[in-house]
């Protein structure tokens, strides 16, 4: 995968190649006109042919567009860019590897025309917390008085940015394990694999096919491989650190909500502290922060602070700018927000929450909940997340296609506890599932969004499931 055709710089290495763009979306329309502009002879496939897709095309004007077929290769491709969420089983791959044809992404791409100033990429990736990370280590590099942004699988396409008129000294790359799919030549300054959990199995094929995915991004870095050295699946992010292929001096640094141990970052009586990047690491430690300066301050959300942390010092960051940074960091929407308080219960949007391992996080921030979950599980099983979670739960409400896949697993690990089946997929199934959450919760209790599943059964997007819960806990504020 991604040969000798193409190569780094922004020359002439693309005129006259014949092109073919997987995809019509927000990536795809990018690197469509990026590559025309660049001289290549370009086709956009692309299966749907819905009038958005319609609308979509005719923006590209002057760019051949195929709708309704996605699985023809076009005739004379010499090389495939594909969009991220392209199955690597895709038909349309299968005709470019008989033909000899290269399949490569977006961020392939954009490593690829970068220039001979380009500045350094801090890559993040994991399961879970990739948003929130890369957020945070922009802030941190903003406050350090460093040009930067986030990037990647978050905000601006990467092509965009690599191509566009803005000079920055350091970007802050969010990288899904798709994208690490087909990026095979990206080798990055720094990079953190914060977690790794069952996630996107139907289309990585296993467990172990996503974790190599997501190692690629500790390929060929230069200064700090960053891993979480509290994780206990296996392969741990360690493990990926183990396997990596790294240039010489490049340093293994851990993260913990413990007491770090040389060459890691962790947590001592509430300050975050950093025994990596100091001079005799084995006896001395920087004070960076403060747990209060991370907002909020749930377990998860430190370790995706000091993931942030270990990223920016590797870089040189001095420790004054970790803390501006975190303090000046607001969380995105859907992500642990505090809606409201009704009637003494606390009423939280974790909506961002769409697989187990991430719900398990949001579980674990609070001591007594009433847990609004379900949705569309993606194969995912979730017997470890409501035996691990059992003890905060007061009681459950059930949505979505595959609720019923949560009920078993409560029923053999948590049998005491309350359970709501909610069969509704209507528009005020929401206040519904809020109105059955009231009912079962009590002053102190924290009733929570966090589906552990994806949203689409239901709802456009996870954006959309957290603003229907949002108005039902207002209208719920107004009832009372």
């Amino acid at each position: 995968m991604g040969g000798g055709q193409v190569t780094s710089g922004q020359g002439n290495d693309w005129e006259g190649m014949r092109i073919t763009v997987a995809g019509l979306g927000v990536s795809g329309i990018s690197a469509a006109r990026a590559l025309t502009a660049l001289g290549a002879s370009v086709t956009v496939v692309d299966g749907g042919d819905s009038e958005a897709h319609r609308e979509r095309a005719a923006a590209l004007e002057g760019i051949e567009v195929r709708l309704g077929d996605a699985e023809t290769l076009p005739e004379g491709t010499d090389l495939v860019v594909t969009s991220p969420g392209w199955k690597p089983s895709s038909p349309l791959f299968a005709a470019a590897a008989e033909a000899g044809v290269d399949v490569i992404g977006d961020v392939e791409i954009a490593w690829r025309l970068r220039g001979p100033d380009a500045p350094p990429w801090l890559a993040v990736t994991g399961t879970n917390g990739k948003t929130t990370t890369t957020q945070m280590l922009a802030s941190i590099l903003r406050a350090a008085g460093l040009r930067t942004a986030a990037v990647g699988n978050i905000g601006t396409p990467i092509i965009d940015v690599v191509l566009g008129e803005e000079t920055y000294d350091v970007l802050a790359v969010e990288l899904s394990s798709y994208q690490l799919h087909w990026a095979p030549s990206l080798r990055v300054h720094s990079a953190a694999v914060l977690n790794l959990a069952p996630d996107h199995l139907d289309w990585h094929g296993s467990m172990e096919a996503y974790a190599a995915d997501k190692g690629r991004v500790y390929e060929g870095n230069r200064v700090a491989c960053v891993y979480n050295v509290d994780a206990t699946d296996k392969p741990s992010t360690e493990d990926l650190v183990r396997a990596a292929d790294v240039e010489e001096g490049c340093r293994a640094v851990g993260f913990t909500l413990g007491a770090p141990g040389p060459s890691q970052l962790g947590v001592v009586d509430g300050i975050l502290v950093d025994r990596a990047f100091v001079e005799d690491r084995q006896r001395n430690a920087q004070e960076l922060a403060e747990v209060g300066d991370v907002d909020p301050p749930a377990p998860h959300n430190i370790a995706n602070a000091l993931a942030a942390a270990a990223l920016a010092r590797a870089f040189g960051v001095p420790a004054k700018a970790v803390r501006d940074g975190l303090r000046a960091f607001t969380p995105d929407a859907h992500r642990i927000a505090h809606v409201a308080d009704v009637d003494g219960v606390a009423y939280i949007d974790d909506s961002k929450a769409t697989n187990t391992h991430a719900a398990e996080a949001s579980l674990a921030a609070y001591e007594s909940i009433v847990w609004i979950a379900g949705g569309l599980a993606k194969g995912a099983t979730f017997d470890e997340l409501v035996a691990r979670s059992a003890k905060r739960l007061r009681g459950v409400v059930l949505i979505g296609a595959d609720r019923a896949l949560i009920g078993e697993a409560l029923a053999r690990h948590a049998p005491e506890v309350p359970v709501v089946d909610l069969d509704r997929t209507d528009t005020g199934a929401m206040l519904a599932a809020v109105q059955e959450a009231r009912r079962l919760a009590g002053a102190g209790d924290t009733v929570l969004l966090a589906p552990a599943c994806a949203s689409m059964d239901m709802f456009a997007n996870y954006n959309k499931r957290g603003d229907a819960f949002a108005q039902a806990v207002r209208e719920l504020g107004a009832m009372t």
